[in-house]
């Protein structure tokens, strides 16, 4: 029996000595006499009766063991042409010096505090200073909208924002602090203080008796230290978006997050101590909780913190700088950011350019990864391409690969297999079990890991019914696929997006793949619409390679004649359309749901993590160009 399928089944059979030995890797000021409180299901309670403190594990513990002068955090600025680097020694300061700025202001433990802030090393301390003194951070991505930044206000209702004068992006400054103000505005509760990190390349106003500027606060303010914390006192709120409009507040506990977070670094993504690692996503996302700030912290690794473009800043070769420059191990991004840089250099020929042989693996995450960017990825690098399938809701793997345990044979369209402590089944929708290679619900059985949410904030049945009612005794994943004989697991699209050809299942994300192998297909989407005749049909939109001659009709052509070769005439697929880029969010995820809403012709809301709204508009332009919506 492997490695890892020993690990895996021992933790599903024996998960409370599973856990308390990756427990015992963690500082405690108070170890759990209990491993799990099972008693009030769903609402599962890890380590309850332990005390820790999460800014503790991640900088004074590695102060206090030698890593003091190590680099914690290295940041580098393409945008700004800017680079610098924090040991833990100074790491620390700055964390002691604006969790004083905090406590100064009146905060304490329990208390929200919002972080709107861009990809700057404040961001990285403001959140470790809040974990310092127990209040609970709740990081919205920099440059938010402003009435979506109310409802966060309104929802999680902050004692203190903490905000940047302004966020960079290729060619222009976005202020926050107009923003900042018009939400406040328009939220019924009111922050009673606001920090303002003044940025060079734009000066916020402020505002008298409320808004501070956050570098004299934190010079004049008395450094503050750890305090002893529950083990399930909440870390942060981190908001997802909600199918009823109004977002899910995520609540990640303190313990759980570091047992859990510190146990993947070693164990899947193979780093040691004193290793650089890199997670090229942003703090406003659940990657940049986990992977850029948390767990390598946690592990007494370098993190770097990237204010910067896969392709752009200046050209599709920033990455591999990024590595060479600063020896980088694991690099971890969506596979988005891979097909951006595939696309605007099919070759590889900016590689070429840069020593990468630092470089040990590439984890993806955030899209499923589709065999074709592999496979250019690792022809490539060089190295193992790893796909692994998590959520915001578990902020780390349900499956992966685990560099550190085993390195399992990689299947093309696999996250492999599930993660310790996951017992994950594919159901239909009647609750029970696919046969392997059936596609159906990915869910989880009860309870789930250590890290995992515990609730979502202020809305406790929300939690109940989005999650653990349609499947009870499960966690309700919301992705779609299936388990091969050998164990793999499949994600093929998100519930939602299976669609209902002629009464047949098919998975939109099968259709992706075949897409995506056409050799002048950078990306692609499928989804759904409405068909009066057959229920659904699938319908394609595909981005070209850069330099690409090729008639589009010709291209469209070609892929739908390689459906029907590979999958057959029961997928239906007739229609395909090229455009210049896809809709997505800005962590990557491709925008399916609206699309589909366009080409239905149903009423949709602009949303709120789109990273570029005028693309709707050409989107918009080429379905009707090929008959949406139609009369369905």
């Amino acid at each position: 029996m492997s490695d890892y399928q020993t690990l895996h089944n021992a933790s599903i059979s024996d998960k409370s000595s599973f856990w308390l030995e990756a427990a015992g890797q963690i500082h405690w000021y108070q170890p759990p006499s209990k491993v799990l409180d099972d008693s009030n299901p769903p609402f599962y309670r890890w380590f309850p009766d332990g005390k820790t403190n999460a800014c503790y594990n991640a900088v004074d513990l590695h102060v206090e063991t030698a890593r003091a002068e190590q680099t914690a955090i290295i940041y580098d600025s393409p945008i700004t042409q800017s680079a610098s680097k924090l040991s833990y020694r100074e790491l620390q300061h700055r964390v002691r010096q604006v969790a004083g700025m905090l406590t100064d202001s009146g905060i304490t433990i329990g208390d929200r505090v919002i972080i709107y802030m861009p990809m700057v090393p404040e961001t990285v301390i403001a959140m470790l200073a809040c974990a310092r003194i127990g209040a609970i951070h709740s990081v919205v991505f920099g440059g938010f909208a402003a009435n979506e930044l109310a409802v966060r206000i309104d929802d999680c209702t902050p004692k203190a924002i903490l905000a940047a004068s302004c966020g960079i992006e290729p060619g222009r400054v976005v202020e926050y602090k107009p923003l900042l103000d018009a939400a406040i505005d328009s939220a019924t509760h009111k922050p009673d203080n606001c920090f303002i990190l003044q940025r060079k390349e734009a000066s916020a106003s402020m505002i008298d008796g409320r808004d501070h500027d956050w570098v004299a606060a934190e010079a004049k303010a008395q450094p503050a230290d750890c305090v002893e914390l529950d083990a399930n006192h909440p870390l942060y709120i981190l908001y997802t978006s909600g199918t009823t409009g109004q977002p899910k507040g995520v609540v990640r506990d303190t313990a759980g997050g570091i047992v859990s977070l510190k146990w993947t670094m070693k164990n899947i993504y193979g780093v040691e101590p004193g290793d650089v690692y890199w997670a090229a996503s942003d703090v406003g996302w659940v990657v940049g909780h986990s992977y850029i700030v948390y767990a390598p912290l946690f592990h007494g690794n370098t993190t770097v913190l990237y204010e910067g473009k896969p392709v752009g800043t200046p050209d599709p070769g920033a990455f591999w700088r990024v590595i060479s420059e600063h020896n980088v191990k694991v690099l971890f991004t969506a596979p988005t950011a891979f097909r951006a840089i595939k696309k605007d250099d099919p070759a590889g020929d900016y590689l070429n350019k840069y020593d990468t042989s630092c470089l040990s693996a590439l984890f993806l995450a955030g899209e499923r990864c589709d065999p074709d960017t592999l496979s250019w990825a690792e022809n490539n690098l060089n190295v193992p391409v790893i796909d692994h399938w998590w959520q915001t809701e578990t902020g780390s793997s349900i499956c992966a690969n685990y560099l550190g345990i085993e390195t399992l044979p990689i299947k093309p369209g696999s996250p492999t297999k599930a993660a310790p402590g996951y017992d994950l089944h594919v159901l239909n929708p009647q609750g029970e079990p696919c046969a392997a290679g059936e596609i159906g619900a990915l869910a989880a059985k009860s309870p789930l890991p250590p890290g995992t949410f515990s609730t979502l904030w202020n809305a406790p049945e929300r939690y109940v019914s989005s999650y653990f009612e349609t499947f009870p005794g499960y966690y309700e994943t919301g992705d779609a696929g299936y388990i091969d004989e050998d164990g793999y697991v499949f994600v093929m699209a998100r519930t939602d997006d299976v669609i209902n050809v002629a009464g047949h299942r098919l998975s939109t994300g099968a259709m992706e793949e075949v897409l995506a192998a056409h050799p002048d297909v950078a990306e692609c989407a499928v989804m759904g619409a409405a068909d009066a005749l057959k229920g659904q049909i699938p319908v394609g939109l595909l981005v070209l390679n850069s330099g690409c001659k090729r008639s589009h009709d010709s291209v469209c052509a070609e892929v739908v004649q390689r459906v029907r070769d590979e999958i057959g005439p029961v997928a239906a697929f007739k229609k395909a359309t090229v455009v210049t880029r896809l809709p997505k969010t800005r962590s990557g995820k491709i925008l399916r749901a609206t699309m589909r809403a366009i080409a239905d012709g149903d009423d949709w809301k602009m949303p709120a993590t789109i990273d570029d709204p005028a693309i709707l508009d050409e989107i918009t332009d080429s379905l009707k160009q090929i008959g949406y919506p139609g009369s369905a």
